[in-house]
């Protein structure tokens, strides 16, 4: 099994985020060696960016994702999830499902530096 981490702007777990830690929620999706998505749980982001506590990319890593695939994040969360040997990935769409099929393809990029925009305090 592998698990994959995308943060997600409606609860369906249907819409890639923008950013990272702004996102609203955050989809937990389960893939078989196949590729085939065998669960899906999407999680209320309890980051400080949205009135919670803790940094989104610490709060997340309960769930042992393999990969996080977003839009864009700053630099502290992408050092953070490679300190933990958790790949950054890139997303090529706005939807989750041809970001799933992406990643089961080895098509997307790894994200090796934070977004310029990302504020940090």
């Amino acid at each position: 099994m592998i698990r994959i981490l995308i943060p997600t702007e409606n609860i369906e777990g249907t819409k890639v985020a923008d950013h990272f830690g702004r996102a609203p929620f955050f989809a937990v999706i389960d893939l078989d060696t196949n590729g085939i998505v065998t669960e899906i749980e999407v999680h209320t982001n309890t980051g400080v960016h949205s009135g919670g506590h803790g940094h989104a990319h610490n709060n997340v890593q309960r769930f042992q994702p393999q990969a996080v695939i977003v839009q864009g994040m700053g630099p502290r969360g992408i050092a953070s999830f490679q300190s933990q040997n958790i790949a950054v990935l890139r997303a090529n769409s706005r939807s989750i499902q041809e970001i799933v099929q992406a990643y089961h393809r080895n098509e997307l990029e790894e994200l090796t530096e934070g977004c310029a925009d990302a504020h940090h305090h």
